[in-house]
């Protein structure tokens, strides 16, 4: 299927309001997109302000840019600006009669000797936010037979997730495990994505988490709302050396393709969360985050 690549200027402001004085914060920043197939990055700026000392990190896990912060003076205030262009000209995938079958996967993978970030064993067994659960390795064991073709079975269990579950962004936390969304049937993004996770794994399958944006289209006649749109999550199953990773999204039933931007990677949220860190300070804080994605002319 031929695509046209799409550019897209992302602009990412995440804003901290605390009730006193914090007198020092030390942040982790995973907000650079990362290089991955069918997308290159052409420019990237980081804002801070107030200014706080920045420097360059290494990822512990995962696969993302990590930018170490430390604000070392008094602040009641946190604004944190990613802005970044890229052009994505990525196929959207096609099931073919030669793709490896999931019975295939599952075998290639454990045989794999491939221990880096991107090598299919580190993604096969439980992370600390996605634990195996045998509600959710038995719904999603429907699409998964061992003789079914990798991406038809990928793509099926996807589109089934997105029927069967609502979108509903007051059902659940950053932290509500998968079985609890899985219970109530709905969730967000977060949630659909480690209840895929969840059953791929359990079926032996390397499934990765995968964050970043996704373009929003608005209605036929209606502006595009600046500041609307939101991080994304979604599912990266490999399927085999020559597929490699294919991305699929079961919040929208669809492959990942021209409409998504790949921020980071990991085996689940936790070790790619956008911002995470430690501040000192005796009051509470607020955080309102706000993305835009913009398709360029």
């Amino acid at each position: 299927m031929t695509t046209h690549p799409m550019r897209y200027d992302v602009r990412h402001v995440t804003r901290f309001d605390y009730g006193g004085n914090v007198k020092f914060a030390r942040c982790n920043l995973r907000l650079k997109p990362i290089d991955w197939p069918g997308q290159v990055l052409e420019d990237y700026r980081l804002t801070v302000e107030p200014a706080g000392r920045t420097s360059t990190g290494l990822a512990e896990a995962g696969l993302a840019h990590v930018t170490r912060l430390v604000v070392d003076t008094p602040v009641r205030s946190l604004t944190i600006e990613s802005v970044a262009r890229l052009t994505v000209d990525r196929l959207v995938p096609v099931p073919a009669a030669d793709d490896p079958t999931l019975g295939e996967i599952a075998a290639l993978a454990l045989a794999s000797r491939d221990l880096s970030a991107a090598g299919p064993a580190n993604y096969l067994f439980p992370s600390p936010l996605i634990p195996l659960d045998g509600d959710i390795a038995a719904y999603c064991a429907e699409d998964l037979s061992p003789e079914r073709g990798s991406l038809e079975a990928g793509i099926a269990l996807a589109r089934r997730i997105q029927r069967d579950f609502a979108f509903d962004p007051d059902a659940t936390l950053v932290d509500t495990p998968p079985r609890e969304a899985f219970r109530q049937r709905k969730g967000v993004c977060q949630d659909f994505a480690q209840i895929m996770i969840t059953g791929l794994r359990a079926a032996g399958l390397p499934a990765a988490y995968a964050s970043g944006y996704i373009r929003t289209i608005p209605p036929e006649g209606q502006p595009r709302l600046v500041g609307a749109d939101a991080t994304h999550a979604w599912v990266l199953l490999w399927c085999g050396p020559a597929r490699g990773w294919i991305g699929l999204d079961p919040t929208n039933g669809i492959w990942m393709a021209g409409d998504h931007i790949v921020m980071a990677v990991g085996r689940d949220y936790a070790e790619i969360a956008p911002v995470d860190g430690v501040v000192l300070g005796s009051q509470a804080q607020s955080m309102s985050v706000s993305v835009d994605v913009a398709p360029l002319s």
